[in-house]
């Protein structure tokens, strides 16, 4: 019986899939393939590289409480003047984000991982969806995570890709289409609001792309609803935490393993209603879906 997990993007949100992945260790649930979009690729790429432990989960929690803003998105005043006048296609440089996964992740290509890795991206000229499954690992891992006008794009073979949040965001389609038996959905949102407007333009490009993206999580939970087999995560909600505030990784940690451990110790979700892209509203935020038994 082959398990996928699904790591969805969302910024500094991304802490929330650490406790997730806490919650999913300590219940001896361990994935045969991985497939991520954006910092859920990022999420994907370091456990993929090493055996899934709670020792490397408690690795890679160490790592978001490490890191700040500045490691992921250094703005300078130039970049900015630079991206505004159009000299420039982003206004963050890659480089940092490509020392951290060069520093974090020992391989150098997606097919030499322990676990396989397939990440997600947007062709940003044909608006395609692209499923990368091997190549460079730093460039795959750079296309998914490039949020249009804020990191650049990156040259894959002739396409010029971007973040693949732009199309699908919590990809369950491709780990049905790969073939997974049992898929746990590891989201960083779902619908709900801030409590405190974002800072900065940064800060406001970032929370509209993620409600953008929460809603098809919503629909895609509508749509499979009934699929056995399949088990969506709750993220915290509501979030207090803006996805370009990179400074409360513990907190984010310890809700979303507190969500978890509960729907993987009863196997029932919460009942929220959500608005779909047609704006009515939905009775249920995520399916409740009973538990497959232990392989």
């Amino acid at each position: 019986m082959s398990v996928a997990f699904v790591l969805s993007g969302g910024a500094s949100l991304g802490a929330i899939q650490v406790g997730m992945l806490r919650a999913l260790v300590a219940h001896d649930i361990r994935p045969d393939v991985i497939v991520g979009t954006s910092v859920g690729a990022l999420n994907g790429a370091f456990i993929a590289s090493r055996p899934f432990t709670s020792d490397s989960v408690e690795e890679l929690a160490g790592v978001w409480r490490s890191i700040r803003r500045s490691h992921v998105f250094p703005m300078t005043p130039l970049n900015g003047v630079l991206g505004f006048l159009g000299t420039r296609r982003s206004l963050v440089s890659a480089g940092v984000l490509r020392h951290l996964i060069a520093t974090r992740i020992d391989a150098r290509r997606l097919e030499e991982l322990d676990t396989p890795l397939h990440v997600i991206a947007c062709d940003l000229m044909s608006g395609d969806e692209l499923r990368i499954s091997d190549g460079p690992l730093a460039d795959a891992l750079l296309a998914s995570a490039a949020i249009p006008g804020v990191l650049p794009p990156v040259n894959w073979n002739g396409r010029l890709l971007v973040d693949g949040g732009v199309i699908n965001n919590t990809p369950i389609t491709h780990a049905l289409e790969l073939g997974a038996d049992r898929v746990y959905v590891l989201p960083t949102g779902r619908p709900c609001g801030l409590t405190e407007p974002p800072r900065g333009a940064l800060g406001v490009a970032v929370q509209a792309t993620t409600l953008m993206v929460a809603h098809r999580l919503a629909d895609d939970a509508i749509r499979y609803r009934d699929r056995p087999g399949l088990t969506i995560l709750p993220a915290p909600c509501p979030i207090e935490v803006a996805p370009m505030d990179f400074g409360h990784a513990e907190e984010l940690m310890a809700r979303a393993e507190a969500g978890a451990r509960a729907v993987l110790d009863g196997g029932i979700l919460p009942v929220v209603p959500l608005r779909g892209r047609d704006g009515r509203r939905r009775p249920r935020s995520m399916p409740t879906v009973e538990l497959p038994p232990a392989a």
